[in-house]
């Protein structure tokens, strides 16, 4: 799948009980696995052992599942708690008919240290036809192998500095899309605000977090 070295394809079939048979998941994303999904497969194992890659400071192993779905829409909920249940990074692959989608989660390392991390935010590729569905698998580190995974499949989502620290990045953008929402919505408000001192209070709000909006 995706053009990766056959060293690295596993294959395996997992039962999606697997990851909502937890008593303490919520009925709704329960619901969601049996309803969205109709089989996981475990494509690929990433790894120092299925190929000639430098173990990552973050990234120990990289997984691909691809999730064969019975509608275009999967809930984020499941993702999350697939993530949640596995302590690898993982690629997922969505397929509907003929179609699929990329998704990857950029995943922070957690206070606690270790090996420890949280999904701070999923990333989408447009649906494709499985036969144009490729991403370029490169890098010297597992490390370097997810970041360049992220980037990809994020695009224009994730603006890059001259640093190029993926953290960063990835933070800097999420602030300035709440902004630049932030702004949106006062920018509507405006358009159907009747009174003009209710419209100058709105136009000075928009003014400053345009400010904050640049600065970013």
């Amino acid at each position: 799948m995706l053009g990766l070295p056959k060293t690295t394809e596993f294959n395996k079939r997992i039962p999606k009980q697997k990851f909502y048979g937890n008593l303490s998941l919520s009925p709704v994303v329960k619901k969601h696995f049996a309803e969205q999904i109709r089989i996981i497969y475990w494509r690929n194992k990433i790894a120092t052992s299925t190929v000639n890659l430098v173990v990552g400071e973050n990234v120990k192993e990289l997984q691909v599942f691809e999730i064969l779905l019975n509608q275009t829409e999967l809930d984020e909920a499941v993702l999350t708690q697939i993530d949640r249940t596995l302590p690898y990074h993982i690629l997922f692959v969505l397929t509907y008919d003929d179609k699929q989608r990329a998704c990857i989660a950029y995943k922070k390392a957690t206070a606690s240290g270790g090996y420890a991390f949280k999904v701070q935010k999923y990333y989408y590729t447009d649906w494709l036809p499985t036969d144009k569905m490729q991403l370029a698998f490169a890098g010297r580190s597992l490390d370097a192998v997810y970041e360049n995974y992220v980037r990809q499949i994020a695009g224009n989502n994730i603006e890059t500095n001259s640093k190029g620290n993926l953290q960063n990045d990835v933070e800097r953008s999420e602030r300035k899309r709440i902004l630049q929402k932030q702004i949106d919505d006062l920018l509507a408000k405006i358009r159907k605000e009747v009174q003009f001192n209710r419209q100058v209070e709105l136009n000075a709000e928009v003014k400053k977090l345009q400010k904050m909006l640049d600065s970013v």
